[in-house]
């Protein structure tokens, strides 16, 4: 019947063991796509990077509006007749120039000195950065506009900088995490920089990957620099 014809024209192609006989055992290799020797510095550094201007970006901004307050000169700014939204953007600005060449330099060194492959886009990167720092610098300025030393800035950006690293998937992967801990990465900044630089680093990932992580990004980074805004009062 046809059931014996196939068992008959196949069963001879699949080349299996006589009765009885021991089966060969299966040879499993293991290889791992965009890190194929499981290097270290590959893995860490493109995070490190993030750190980098982030840390940059949040100190720098956080004490800057904090220092004129501390040495009196906030006040003949405030009797001004700029506007306070070009006094915040020329405060805000050179940090954001400044964080982006050393995101440029850190991928240099990256390059030439730990071997760091990149396979995507910088555009792409630096297009992120771009609005990630605005989010940064959005935080920083509203810090900046709740204290009145640069000790209580300094304190509480380092205080929310070691929180967000520590959950940001730089050192322990975001999925090992406890449920709880996996849902308050939503709202860390860093935890979505990290995911990105890696994705087009590495693994060369385009807009389409990372949209979801831009856009939220931007939106934190829009509701956050509104907040800071509206919180900062130019008073005399």
């Amino acid at each position: 019947d046809f059931n014996q014809d196939i068992l008959v024209e196949w069963l001879p192609r699949l080349n299996l063991p006589p009765a009885g006989a021991t089966p060969r055992p299966i040879d499993i290799t293991y290889s791992n796509w965009f890190n194929p020797g499981l290097d270290y510095d590959t893995f860490m550094v493109p995070g490190i990077l993030v750190l980098l201007i982030t840390m940059i970006g949040g100190f720098l901004s956080g004490m800057n509006i904090v220092k004129e307050k501390e040495i009196g000169t906030i006040e003949q700014i405030n009797v001004s007749p700029i506007r306070k939204y070009q006094f915040i953007v020329g405060k805000l600005l050179p940090f954001w120039i400044i964080a982006l060449v050393d995101l440029g330099l850190g991928l240099i060194i990256g390059k030439l000195v730990f071997h760091i492959p990149i396979v995507g886009s910088l555009g792409l990167i630096f297009g992120f950065a771009a609005v990630y720092l605005l989010l940064v610098l959005g935080i920083g300025l509203l810090i900046s506009t709740v204290t009145e030393t640069q000790q209580q800035s300094m304190f509480i950006t380092w205080f929310l900088l070691v929180i967000f690293i520590l959950m940001s998937g730089l050192f322990t992967p975001i999925e090992s995490m406890p449920p709880w801990a996996q849902q308050l990465t939503r709202f860390n900044p860093i935890a979505y920089f990290v995911e990105v630089i890696r994705l087009v680093l590495l693994k060369g990932s385009s807009f389409a990957d990372i949209q979801r992580q831009f856009f939220t990004v931007l939106a934190f980074a829009g509701g956050t620099l509104l907040l800071a805004v509206w919180n900062y009062r130019k008073t005399a």
